[in-house]
């Protein structure tokens, strides 16, 4: 999908979901669409119409940023929005490349980095991209995700681990895995679409967003909805199949010395059930033993519920 197009489908669904008493204007009884008409939303960013049309056409080159943010104000943005809109103005500011995509990035993760990863103990640790690609993981890391590493669709031959292609392609373990997976699935492409305004000449993400569309219908819906979302901190909520239920709090940021990667730590409350569980699945995945120790933690797990 070109700039425009993504500019367009963006602030024409933003104006839709708005009400006009949720931003002191009558709603009238004589409404053909949902949500505010274009010259509403033009008058509350304080531009013409004319203007406003354009914009919502698609070309947002050249407009400023006073524009931007009276334009998030007006359509009610949040930041993980307003941060999009940003991204769409300056990808629709930059030099354009005819009729290629950018080449597709390999990525890997430093020696120094992995050994931090290495050295978290206490919870599930890992790297990754915008794509969602895992290119690095602690090993409890690796004991949490063993239903992604364990999946054909996610371990395609000399290609990341991809969290989206799991959630999306590998219904059967994803359904399992995530208690919700509604919720997990409309987290997914949130964050696919924010990385597809910050990079939208990413080869390898066209690529996969291209696949997904085919192959998932529940994906194409939730792309055409254009939610975004920032991924920063929150709480995650697991099924692993041998030690169960897993609710666990994270804290995710941006690596400075590698643009593009984010490191994202779990872990649980002290004492918790969760805690237990990791702990069990940490002596898990460092014994040899592994079975046995996995069939001991699901036999506990069982106890406890």
């Amino acid at each position: 999908m070109s700039n425009s197009d993504e500019v367009r489908e963006f602030l024409s669904s933003r104006r839709g979901r708005i009400k006009p008493d949720q931003v002191d204007l009558p709603a009238g009884g004589n409404r053909r669409v949902p949500g505010l008409r274009r010259v509403e939303v033009a008058q509350l960013a304080g531009v013409s119409v004319e203007y406003y049309s354009r914009l919502e056409r698609g070309t947002l080159a050249g407009a400023s940023d006073g524009v931007l943010h009276a334009l998030a104000q007006a359509l009610l943005l949040d930041d993980a929005e307003r941060e999009h809109l940003f991204d769409l103005a300056r990808a629709a500011n930059a030099s354009p490349i005819p009729s290629r995509r950018r080449a597709a990035r390999t990525e890997s993760v430093r020696p120094g980095l992995q050994l931090i990863l290495d050295a978290i103990t206490g919870g599930p640790a890992f790297v990754r991209n915008g794509r969602l690609d895992i290119l690095a993981s602690n090993a409890l890391g690796k004991a949490v995700y063993s239903d992604l590493y364990a999946s054909p669709e996610a371990t395609l031959p000399g290609k990341p681990l991809n969290l989206a292609r799991f959630c999306f392609l590998d219904l059967d373990r994803a359904e399992r895995f995530y208690p919700d997976w509604a919720k997990a699935a409309d987290q997914t492409v949130a964050i696919l679409r924010t990385e597809a305004g910050r990079d939208p000449y990413d080869r390898d993400l066209q690529d996969l967003i291209g696949e997904l569309s085919t192959r998932s219908e529940q994906f194409r819906t939730r792309w055409g909805a254009h939610e975004v979302r920032r991924h920063a901190t929150g709480a995650k909520n697991f099924h692993h199949p041998e030690v169960g239920a897993l609710d666990m709090i994270f804290e995710g940021t941006d690596l400075i010395a590698d643009p593009g990667l984010s490191l994202l730590i779990y872990t649980a409350e002290p004492s918790s059930p969760t805690a237990e569980r990791l702990a069990l699945l940490a002596s898990w995945a460092a014994t040899p033993a592994g079975a046995t120790a996995a069939h001991s933690a699901a036999d506990l797990t069982k106890e406890n519920d």
